[in-house]
């Protein structure tokens, strides 16, 4: 089991407020986290990420966005984050993006519900489940479902590129204090 198959939408305050309560009372709450996620210029979708439990590499096959990737991801002890900058920097790649984000994840019906603020991105929730490839179509038609229920519009992908194109030429910026 390892293609994330994924939906998300972009969500008002409002509505991420709502989502929190709902979960919270209909889910199973897992934990609350604050990641930073450095995104690097390489051909395939490269990253690293310091979160309050570890830090991590991973890569995520095919294009950002997709319903369903490959997913290819290594634990490091927290403290280790810089130490996975400077080998990165060291082997070549520049960081291309910085994301700063506050997680909420649940377990609902046997699905992962994440409620993400990012700054200078948005409010976002993100239905995953993990599968293998065969039943990567039904994980995905189940998650479509499981947004019509929580009466939210899957946000096009086109929306989602626009916005990350403008978020990654625009993120030191977006998130000044």
């Amino acid at each position: 089991m390892d293609i994330e198959v994924e939906v998300r939408s972009f969500v008002s305050k409002e509505k991420y407020e709502e989502l929190l309560k709902f979960f919270k009372k209909e889910g199973h709450f897992i934990n609350e986290d604050y990641q930073e996620t450095y995104y690097f210029n390489s051909v395939e979708d490269l990253r690293i990420q310091r979160n309050n439990f570890f830090s991590k590499i991973w890569l995520k096959k095919g294009k950002i966005h997709d319903d369903y990737r490959e997913e290819i991801e290594i634990k490091f002890h927290k403290d280790d984050f810089e130490k996975l900058e400077r080998l990165f920097k060291a082997l070549g790649y520049d960081i291309e993006i910085k994301w700063f984000r506050t997680r909420h994840t649940f377990k609902w019906d046997d699905i992962d519900i994440m409620l993400d603020y990012t700054k200078g991105y948005n409010y976002i929730i993100e239905l995953e489940k993990m599968s293998d490839e065969t039943g990567k179509e039904k994980a995905l038609q189940l998650l479509k479902e499981k947004l019509k229920i929580l009466d939210i519009k899957e946000t096009p992908k086109e929306v989602f590129n626009e916005a990350y194109e403008n978020y990654r030429k625009n993120w030191k910026e977006l998130t000044k204090d």
